[in-house]
């Protein structure tokens, strides 16, 4: 039997729901376009993409949001991080992330093998032999996909998206034998400050690299980092009510204007500064009386906040299977539409569509699948000895 699921946190759900639409954002935009639309004509080009391709900063902000989650749910299970069990923690990551992760690959690998269009091993306008398959999936199953982009470049549409999966998974795969190497806080301190330090110093070496300052490991800890630093720094200080009205709105314009700026022209520090940014919001927040989800509505009727915060909360609770699954069905909507074709006037109906289709899908493979999954692999590996489930 396992304890009741504890209530979620709604600032971490709100920026996880604003960071895969953005994500979502950028992948339609590259697909098909946004700034000849009615939404370019209402937010201006110039902005619109500001806001469409800079979407790989919404990955940044889950980065820490993900290292946040993972040492705070270390913290509140063992409270010693030096006491960390191994298998119980692996064992539960495996349960969250390997059956949907499965069951997407299952759609796509036999429509790439059947040759179906931005299924198959084709981007890039090279054509891989079938054998390439092995190292596709293998690397996606065993985290090293983003290595094998740096090695092969960008080879398949719908697996190439799984790259930042790889990124976390490693970091939380090394983290818990960190935890009992290093023993003492201080010295995981430490290395996590070295991480955070080898972020912008990797970027500064590969800044006319895409591939490398976007996907490579040493380019992406950083970010992680900080959030394993927040969590840390949250269990020791705690910020006050009356701070955290200033800090957090703070934190979130530099959020919103490191965003605006944008990463192409400074790849070495854009993505440092918007995970340090992310980092202070959440450290900030952890003040909010507001801090989770209202449980109910007050004498006026529905908390505003949670009318206000509800979509981005859901698409939050969600994101995991919103990100394996809205590729899928980006890939399957290329196949009815053709960009040098698509009417401009139907880009922004095709982008909603695309958005909502992508939310139906993860809906559902989260309740009918990955969920009822996930349940019965914890009962089946002794649920009292598991730590909770932490959400992506």
């Amino acid at each position: 039997m396992t304890g009741p699921t504890p209530q979620r946190d709604a600032t971490i759900d709100g920026l996880r729901g604003a960071a895969i639409s953005v994500v979502l954002l950028l992948h339609f935009a590259l697909a098909f376009g946004l700034t000849d639309s009615a939404l370019g004509d209402l937010l201006g080009k110039p902005l619109l993409r500001a806001i469409v391709l800079n979407g790989n900063y919404g990955v940044t902000v889950f980065f820490v949001v993900s290292g946040y989650l993972i040492t705070r749910g270390l913290i509140d299970r063992h409270g010693d991080l030096s006491t960390v069990q191994l298998l119980p923690f692996y064992v539960a990551r495996s349960g969250r992330i390997l059956p949907p992760l499965l069951l997407a690959l299952g759609i796509i690998v036999p429509l790439g093998l059947a040759g179906v269009p931005f299924f198959d091993n084709s981007d890039g306008q090279v054509l891989r032999p079938a054998g390439f398959w092995w190292p596709a999936v293998g690397s996606v199953l065993t985290f090293w996909h983003n290595q094998l982009m740096q090695s092969a470049g960008y080879f398949n549409y719908c697996l190439n998206v799984y790259w930042s999966l790889s990124v976390e998974e490693v970091f939380y795969l090394t983290l818990p034998g960190l935890c009992l190497l290093l023993r003492r806080e201080v010295w995981l301190v430490a290395a996590l400050g070295v991480l955070v330090l080898m972020g912008p110093a990797y970027r500064a070496q590969h800044p006319d690299n895409e591939i490398a300052y976007l996907y490579a490991y040493p380019a992406c800890f950083d970010a992680i980092a900080l959030g394993c630093l927040c969590a840390l720094a949250s269990r020791r200080w705690s910020v006050s009510w009356r701070v955290a009205r200033v800090l957090a709105p703070l934190a979130a314009t530099a959020m919103v204007a490191t965003y605006l700026v944008g990463f192409a022209d400074h790849p070495v520090v854009g993505f440092s500064a918007m995970a340090g940014a992310t980092a202070l919001f959440i450290w900030a927040t952890r003040a909010w009386p507001a801090g989770r989800a209202p449980s109910g509505a007050g004498p006026g009727g529905a908390h505003w906040a949670v009318l206000v915060t509800w979509p981005w909360r859901w698409l939050g609770r969600h994101s995991y299977e919103i990100y394996l699954f809205h590729i899928i069905v980006l890939a399957g909507m290329r196949q009815l539409f053709d960009r040098a074709t698509l009417d401009r006037d139907w880009r922004l109906p095709l982008l909603i569509g695309f958005g909502l289709a992508s939310a139906g899908v993860a809906a559902i493979v989260s309740r009918h699948f990955a969920e009822p999954i996930n349940r019965w692999w914890r009962q089946r590996w002794s649920g009292p000895t598991l730590p909770r489930p932490v959400a992506r």
